[in-house]
């Protein structure tokens, strides 16, 4: 089938959070005239939370949907074409680069930097997708505000979810917190805060069988694994904490990913299998996962895309 190549681009940056921000900042200054397709959450992760405290340069912190506007501001002064649109397919069979965007045209490009980032991940019972949005929510920090003064569950063992444990406890009277085995995978801080904090209820060896309610979240149905003893717990609100998928399911079969998803890059570069492809940001990291470190690598993505075209004389 023929393709309907609308343009061709020097630098097409694909994702928009802090890596595809700092990217396009970079490639902007570096005069690569950088076009930037948002994807499908404009200003990623970020925009759902809420108080963002460890971010360099912000003293008294800064809300993550008020950040994500200064990073598109920024991009956009140096002068990023900064659009609306998500890459549905890619064909990196030769030079330049084709990108589908909106299934609609093709972008040939020069340079790919894929800054697509990660999503929750969900259980996949069909009640949590039903009441989505009615009591059940992926983000503690954007949605706990709702149930305060009430009881609430949240499920997950690492970081996120003890960290997003202890925020429902400073809002929410008892929060259930759904743990699968007999121990976590939180850093030791982490988990002494919640065992210390009054009114988290830890339940080990749990799994969640249902999410209970008709129209909003009622309750949820626990089952221990040790014993099969189901037990409903009266909630008004159940929150998933159980980690994040990698968004690079266009670049399967284009580009090298280990088992879970996450692109491979050449250690200390941003460069993947493919010469001009870069990948930064959540999308290719699954250890750090923070603004600042996505933000770094989004410079790196840069600086090696333009070291790329300069070699290939293209820049």
């Amino acid at each position: 089938m023929e393709k309907n190549i609308s343009e061709k681009v020097s630098c097409l940056i694909i994702g928009s959070g802090p890596a595809g921000y700092t990217a396009a900042i970079y490639a902007a200054r570096a005069n690569m005239k950088p076009v930037m397709y948002q994807g499908i959450q404009p200003g990623g992760q970020l925009t759902i939370t809420t108080e963002v405290e460890n971010y360099p340069g912000y003293p008294e912190g800064i809300q993550g949907p008020q950040m994500m506007v200064d990073f598109e501001k920024q991009a956009a002064r140096m002068g990023t074409d900064i659009r609306y649109g998500i890459a549905t397919a890619v064909d990196f069979s030769k030079h330049p680069l084709q990108v589908e965007i909106d299934e609609e045209k093709w972008i040939e490009a020069d340079s790919v930097i894929i800054s697509t980032g990660a999503s929750a991940k969900w259980l996949g019972l069909p009640s949590e997708q039903r009441l989505n949005g009615f009591g059940v929510s992926a983000c503690a920090v954007c949605d706990g505000f709702f149930f305060k003064g009430k009881d609430v569950a949240i499920i997950g063992a690492g970081d996120t979810a003890a960290e997003e444990a202890l925020y429902l406890s400073k809002l929410c009277t008892t929060v259930h917190m759904i743990v699968r085995r007999d121990q976590m995978r939180a850093s030791k801080i982490m988990q002494e805060r919640v065992v210390q904090a009054s009114n988290i209820v830890i339940h080990w060896n749990t799994e969640t069988e249902e999410v209970l309610g008709d129209k909003k979240v009622e309750a949820v149905r626990l089952r221990n694994n040790k014993t099969n003893v189901l037990t409903d717990v009266t909630v008004s609100a159940f929150f998933v904490a159980i980690g994040h998928e990698p968004n690079s399911s266009i670049f399967k079969g284009w580009l090298d990913m280990d088992e879970t998803g996450y692109i491979k890059t050449v250690p200390g570069t941003s460069k993947t299998n493919i010469e001009g492809v870069f990948a930064s940001g959540d999308v290719q990291d699954k250890i750090y996962r923070q603004a600042v470190t996505a933000a770094g690598s989004g410079c790196m993505a840069a600086l090696d895309a333009e070291r790329y075209l300069s070699e290939k004389g293209l820049h």
